[in-house]
């Protein structure tokens, strides 16, 4: 099997939130999907080590934003490659709260779903959310983030825990170990930063 042919599926970029007595936290997500019309019904896979998915099953919500091309970098660092049992995610950035109390992020985002979750579905490495939409709104005209422009131009990586992750070829170089992205330079410049998470050498490992 050819597991590039997976790369091949249209996919956008995707940011999940969730609150549970009193803890908020968030993820990147790839794979949002409206599934019904009426009522409105989304699913959102998550990653079952995920520290947001765990908040969603005890709370039985989430929200939804869609990421658009405009977005900072430092969201996707934060939210994507670090965990919130470290910390607030939140504290660097100026959320919103919905109707249920969970924080999300407006700017630069082009439109907001809050869902109550119907159903958890086991998928293996991840659970499969079905949620109904109760509240949404559009944030943006922006274009919206797709995973192809995520990777093509804003050179991005894949988190580990994301559905669609990929071991890479193996590499030299330089790796970021806030985002995971390798430098490919014996070495690296003095006052060089991260091109994605914009954190500078001391972040860098050598590979």
């Amino acid at each position: 099997m050819d597991s590039k042919s997976l790369y091949k599926i249209s996919y956008g970029l995707y940011l999940i939130s969730a609150s549970y007595n009193g803890k908020q936290n968030g993820c990147i997500s790839n794979t949002i999907t409206q599934v019904s019309a009426s009522p409105a019904k989304l699913t959102a896979a998550l990653s079952k080590n995920n520290y947001t998915t765990e908040i969603i099953k005890n709370s039985g919500r989430f929200t939804a934003t869609v990421i658009s091309q405009a977005v900072d970098m430092n969201v996707i660092a934060e939210f994507g490659f670090k965990s919130g049992r470290e910390g607030d995610k939140f504290e660097k950035f100026n959320p919103r709260l919905d109707d249920s109390g969970v924080k999300y992020l407006a700017e630069d985002m082009c439109a907001r779903f809050s869902c109550k979750v119907l159903e958890a579905v086991d998928v293996g490495s991840h659970y499969l959310f079905i949620g109904q939409v109760e509240e949404a709104e559009i944030l943006s005209d922006i274009p919206v983030m797709t995973y192809e422009y995520y990777h093509q131009t804003k050179k991005g990586t894949t988190p580990a825990n994301a559905p669609s992750y990929q071991p890479e070829n193996k590499k030299s170089g330089y790796r970021c170990t806030v985002c995971g992205y390798i430098e490919e330079k014996d070495n690296l410049p003095e006052g060089y930063v991260c091109p994605i998470c914009s954190n500078g050498t001391d972040y860098f490992e050598k590979i």
